[in-house]
């Protein structure tokens, strides 16, 4: 059913993006050419978003990259729309609760604190959004679940070999453990998360064990393809991790 929003008329069966206008199909490209920077490598990039499907294209940023690269940052429009009522997408429901919350709520559902094992795996370095979930100060004023009464956490750190993951699952007696991949050039991250998966499969500790992941390339979809229970994406703060591990740990002793 079309709607109003404010007082734009919107088709949810012909929605596509917007500019300056409603529906005019506006958007912005950012890309690097292999070209030296000059008249050719401009044309080309012309060439390069109308073979794209776009049309009515404004180069509105060009700059040497050096070593012959042309990055470009390109205003153009696309006739493309998409029919929201077709898109089908997995996503995980579960109660938001606060820190307090949370707290209180392991207390009186589960009884004792939860033990968390995170870490960055195999060459990953990256550690910021692992220690946003973590440490005590969290993220955008969102406290980590270090500071919550009801977590025991251990944060192994970056670049962590599966083996030692699972030796510190195992020697820990985790109840959830949350693993980040930034590092996703050439599907690196599907890599280390399938290895990882394998591993605690044979080491027998992947029943009970309550498996996230969490990234920019991270989806629902993508995390239990691979075998882990869920996924949380950019923009995740730790009162969404906390809440699910809590809530979802909670759900599966009542079945036990």
């Amino acid at each position: 059913m079309s709607e109003f929003k404010g007082n734009v008329f919107i088709d949810p069966k012909q929605l596509t993006s917007y500019g300056d206008a409603a529906n005019d199909g506006a958007v912005q490209l950012s890309f690097t050419l292999p070209i030296p920077y000059g008249a050719l490598a401009k044309e080309a990039a012309k060439v390069f978003v109308r073979n794209l499907g776009f049309d009515t294209l404004d180069i509105v940023s060009m700059e040497d990259m050096q070593e012959g690269y042309t990055f470009f940052v390109v205003y153009a429009h696309t006739q493309k729309t998409i029919d929201v009522s077709k898109i089908k997408v997995m996503d995980v429901s579960f109660r938001v609760m606060s820190r307090e919350e949370t707290d209180d709520f392991i207390q009186k559902k589960i009884g004792r604190p939860l033990v968390v094992v995170g870490a960055t795996i195999e060459s990953d370095a990256h550690t910021v959004g692992l220690d946003a979930i973590l440490n005590m100060k969290g993220y955008h004023g969102d406290y980590g679940l270090e500071r919550y009464k009801m977590f025991t956490v251990h944060n192994m750190g970056s670049q962590v070999l599966c083996e030692e993951v699972v030796r510190k699952v195992k020697e820990t007696k985790a109840d959830a453990l949350l693993i980040s991949q930034i590092v996703t050039q050439k599907n690196l991250h599907i890599q280390n998360l399938t290895k990882l998966m394998d591993l605690l499969e044979i080491e027998g500790v992947r029943k009970g064990l309550l498996t996230i992941v969490g990234g920019p390339r991270i989806s629902y979809e993508l995390a239990v393809e691979l075998g882990y229970d869920v996924g949380f994406g950019s923009g995740t703060v730790p009162s969404q991790v906390a809440s699910y591990i809590a809530t979802t740990l909670s759900e599966r002793a009542e079945l036990t």
